[in-house]
Order: C-alpha cells, then sequence, then structure tokens
C-alpha cells in the first residue's frame, strides 16, 4: 500500500486512515511514513483523517477540546508575530537555520587546510600538499555535523517528521557536498599537487560508505569513525615519516579509482537497500 501511494500518487483507502487515526500498532513502519508523507500535501485526506479521529478516537478527540479551551485565552492574548520575509519553497525544503553552523565549520576547516598548504614546511608533509591526505574525507565531517543531536537544537522535532528519514539525509548530505566539494576543486587547483580525479571519486565513496555504514551504527559514528580510521592507517604514518606521497600513492594513484568506484556503488547499493532504516535513526 505504501508503494501505491509514494509512486502513483494515489489517495489512501479509508480503511488505512481509519487504522492510523486509531494509532494502530500494526501498521508497517514505511506505510505510516508513505501516509503521511501524502498527508503532507493532502488536503481532502487531512479533513478526512480528522473525521476520522473523531470517530475512531473519541479521547484524543476530548483531550484535544480540553487543551484547545485552555489555549484560547492565551492565544488570543498573545502578540501577533510580525511577518517574515517570502522565502522560495527549495530554501525550506534544503535549508534549515540550524545547518548555517555545521555548514560555515565545514568550510573552515576547507579554508584552513588551504591555509595549512600555504604555510607547512614541505619537509614535514614530505613535499606533498597537506590537502592531498585531507581531501578524501573532508565530506565527512560535514556529513557527522549535519546529523549530529548536538548541533541540532530541534532534532526531536525533526526526527518525529514523516520526511524524517533518507530524504532528510539526502538534503544534508548534498548541502555538505555543494560546499566542499566546489572548495577542494579550487584548492587543488591553486596548490597544483592533486587532479579531480584523486579526491572526488574517494570522497564520493567515503561518503555513501558513511550513509551506508550510518544505517547500522548512526550516520554521525560512521563518518567519524571513518575519518579516524583513515587518519590511523595512512596520514598518521605518513606524517610520521615524512613520506605522503609514499603512503598515499597506493589508495589515490589512478589505478585504484575502479577500487573506490567499486566501494562507491557497494555503499550507494546499501543505502537504498536498507533505506527504510534511516527512519528509526
Amino acid at each position: 500500500m505504501s508503494e501505491r501511494i509514494v509512486r502513483s500518487g494515489e489517495h489512501p483507502s479509508s480503511r488505512l486512515i481509519d487504522e492510523y487515526a486509531r494509532g494502530d500498532v500494526a501498521m508497517a513502519a514505511d506505510t505510516v511514513w508513505a501516509l503521511e508523507a501524502h498527508l503532507e500535501t493532502c488536503a481532502p485526506c487531512r479533513s478526512d483523517l480528522a473525521a476520522s479521529v473523531a470517530t475512531e478516537a473519541p479521547d484524543l478527540t476530548a483531550l484535544l477540546g480540553t487543551v484547545r479551551a485552555g489555549l484560547e485565552p492565551q492565544l488570543d492574548a498573545a502578540v501577533r508575530a510580525p511577518s517574515r520575509r517570502y522565502r522560495p519553497r527549495w530554501v525550506s525544503t534544503w535549508l534549515t537555520p540550524v545547518m548555517a553552523p555545521w555548514l560555515a565549520m565545514t568550510g573552515i576547516v576547507t579554508l584552513a587546510t588551504l591555509l595549512l598548504d600555504a604555510i607547512a614546511s614541505p619537509p614535514f608533509f614530505g613535499g606533498a600538499s597537506p590537502l592531498v591526505p585531507i581531501a578524501p574525507v573532508l565530506p565527512l565531517f560535514g556529513v557527522a555535523a549535519s546529523w549530529s543531536r548536538g548541533l541540532d537544537p530541534a532534532y526531536e522535532l525533526t526526527a518525529s517528521t514523516a520526511r524524517s528519514g533518507l530524504p532528510l539525509l539526502l538534503r544534508r548530505t548534498t548541502a555538505v557536498l555543494a560546499v566542499v566539494l566546489p572548495g577542494l576543486l579550487v584548492g587543488g587547483w591553486l596548490t597544483g599537487t592533486m587532479t579531480a580525479a584523486q579526491w572526488l571519486l574517494p570522497s564520493l565513496a567515503f561518503t555513501s560508505t558513511a550513509l551506508a555504514l550510518g544505517s547500522v551504527v548512526g550516520v554521525t559514528r560512521a563518518a567519524t569513525g571513518l575519518a579516524v580510521a583513515w587518519g590511523v592507517v595512512v596520514v598518521t604514518p605518513a606524517w610520521a615519516t615524512g613520506h605522503v606521497p609514499l603512503a598515499l600513492e597506493l589508495v589515490l594513484e589512478s589505478d585504484r579509482l575502479p577500487l573506490w568506484g567499486l566501494l562507491l556503488a557497494l555503499g550507494t547499493g546499501a543505502v537504498i537497500a536498507r533505506r527504510n532504516a534511516y527512519s528509526t535513526l
């Protein structure tokens, strides 16, 4: 039933709406998600739901009436807030007020890496730009921050919405990549030490893997764990020995791009296969 609602745009049956109004615990999670997503954009179905609540859940109707009676005097006395300026719908769909801090943090990390490249001593990095070892995992910092409870004061409210699962996660991840990838592209051009192929495919592969593992352990933990593992296994030994190019040669050279492409495909496939798990994170 959920697939029919989402894909064909059909209206849910009155039986399904009645079950939802009663709070039937036997309803599948994907069915509830599809129904709530449909109700967001369908006024007639919301009217049917209101009528169903009145007949199927009289206790809830009575509770709402009591709350409304208690709030009406306070709402009448409240001062109306000034109307906000018009914003295009896509802004509300892709951006939220809490996104600004972690997008700014991601941009600052990118700029700090470029600054480090400008002031770092070549022998310390083995003559290579610090952008080379950092670029593949740089998007992970933004992905981890974008799905962190601590950085989103409206986390509980966001998590309870109908579109709090994979669609919201993909929008936030896309916003991170839109900030990070142009910065890396400019940084690679300015430093002249790496081509787009050396960091773009690994970056996307790490991002998809973080999202795939996030369906099991949480996106923030997965992204943080991958970044730490990359630092421990690849970056730290390379910096300690002063041979960054040699250490990264095995993982970032052109001959390894098919392996990164395979990792990207596997991660994307895992995200699609476990798409329903993100609504319960």
